[in-house]
């Protein structure tokens, strides 16, 4: 290794692994939970349209205030929370982080999760401590209540619904780790567009809630675009080290364009669900194969000992690119991840597995 970089890069950066995308061109995609639903020729006209207004001289608003308000309306972000938008929900969990980090402060989150949480707080400095998932994925809130009265975390991470696992976590229990917790829970709502739960309700309840949500689900990850909806007084500090101008002019103008089309977004988003009820059913029914539940746009599914990166590479010679999991926790033993897709991605899919078991 370079002299220079062992010298002045952090050990704990450099024991790191970089968040891996594969190739996937020529494949069925179905390893990144996107929507796979493009929009209507139509409504692409009227959007590139709108586009030729838009002066690429000039930097974007930096407040970014008209597409806030659509976000807030389509959404029905309570009146009294706060929005601050990312590029990418990563960029939030950036800014959050780098926000609290200081010597012997930490984060936690129950796992398996979204390994963005452990990449980013090695970034800035802090501790990650994962409290372990119960065997049927759901919380077990007395190990985590310890870890949190042990450690005292600036940060508590939920995904709700869970990522990788797909599950919602019982709301009690969630409740509960915001009461105990001493500094921010961050709720990771990345999913809620597949499921009939939030918990916008309870920002006014629970000063030290954050909630975290993306466009990107929505059909609309090209645009990069999250954003954090909680109390003004927590948004206000974190807001200091966004970096000025992070929303693009396209970005914004895009985006606003496709939520004032929200119906056509909403009606792609009960395909999915439709499919996802076809997708699990389907996995239920071959051998060897045991599908989780999920309230997400991805169905988690567990094959025979020892068989998943076989499978996957049978189901990769076969062009079809799903999620292997197997060895990234050691609760995603055998573990693998499709993305629900279009009904004829499903279809492929479906038959490249059974030709691989």
């Amino acid at each position: 290794m370079n002299s220079r970089i062992q010298q002045w890069v952090r050990p704990e950066i450099q024991a790191l692994k970089a968040y891996h995308v594969p190739v996937a061109a020529g494949f069925v995609k179905l390893d990144a939970m996107e929507n796979p639903y493009s929009w209507p020729a139509p409504l692409v006209d009227e959007w590139l349209a709108t586009l030729r207004h838009v002066s690429l001289n000039r930097y974007p608003d930096p407040g970014a205030a008209r597409l806030k308000q659509r976000l807030r309306s389509t959404f029905a972000v309570p009146a009294e929370s706060e929005i601050l938008l990312g590029n990418g929900s990563d960029e939030l969990i950036q800014m959050i982080l780098m926000a609290v980090a200081g010597p012997g402060r930490g984060v936690l989150a129950p796992e398996p999760a979204f390994s963005m949480y452990k990449i980013i707080s090695a970034g800035v400095g802090l501790t990650y401590h994962g409290v372990p998932l119960n065997g049927d994925f759901s919380l077990d809130v007395p190990a985590i209540l310890s870890a949190i009265a042990e450690r005292r975390p600036a940060v508590v991470f939920i995904c709700y619904p869970s990522n990788p696992t797909g599950n919602l976590f019982a709301r009690e229990d969630i409740r509960a780790i915001i009461e105990a917790a001493p500094g921010v829970v961050v709720v990771d709502e990345a999913y809620s567009a597949f499921c009939d739960g939030s918990f916008f309700d309870d920002l006014p309840r629970y000063p030290n809630l954050l909630i975290l949500r993306t466009v990107s689900k929505l059909g609309l990850a090209g645009l990069r675009l999250g954003f954090l909806v909680g109390g003004a007084d927590w948004l206000h500090e974190l807001d200091k080290i966004r970096l000025p101008y992070n929303i693009s002019v396209m970005t914004q103008v895009s985006a606003e364009f496709a939520l004032s089309h929200y119906s056509v977004l909403l009606d792609q988003t009960r395909r999915i669900r439709a499919e996802r009820a076809y997708l699990a059913e389907a996995l239920t029914a071959l051998p060897e194969v045991t599908p989780f539940p999920s309230a997400a746009n991805f169905i988690l599914f567990r094959v025979a000992a020892g068989r998943a990166a076989e499978i996957f590479q049978r189901l990769k010679d076969r062009r079809v690119l799903i999620k292997n999991l197997d060895g990234s926790h050691p609760a995603l033993h055998d573990c693998l991840r499709v993305t629900v897709g279009t009904p004829e991605e499903n279809q492929a899919f479906l038959a490249a597995l059974r030709a691989a078991l």
